[in-house]
C-alpha cells in the first residue's frame, strides 16, 4: 500500500495535503515508508485526525452504504417471583 492510497483510506485528500504542507508530509511518508500502516496509525492517530479535518477528500461518500441488519435474538428477562 503506498502512502497516497493509505490517505485515501483514511479520507484526505492528499494532494492537497502534499502542496499545502509539504515538510509535513514528506515525513509522515519516510515513516509510513518504513512501518505498517496499522503501527503507523497506533502512533500517529493523533495527526491523522486533524489533517482529516483540515483536508477532507471531497469525492468521498458522505454516508456508506447501508448494510442489512442481522437478525437478532429476542432479550430474556427473569420472571418476577411472587411470594
Amino acid at each position: 500500500m503506498s502512502f497516497q492510497d493509505y490517505l485515501t483510506e483514511k479520507k484526505i485528500d492528499g494532494l492537497a495535503f502534499q502542496q499545502a504542507e509539504p515538510a509535513l508530509y514528506d515525513a509522515l511518508k519516510v515513516a509510513f515508508d518504513q512501518m505498517h500502516p496499522a503501527s503507523f496509525t497506533a502512533q500517529k492517530l493523533y495527526l491523522i485526525n486533524p489533517l482529516r479535518r483540515k483536508y477532507w477528500k471531497k469525492d468521498m461518500p458522505a454516508v456508506l452504504p447501508a448494510q442489512e441488519p442481522t437478525p437478532s435474538r429476542p432479550v430474556m428477562r427473569p420472571k418476577p417471583k411472587i411470594t
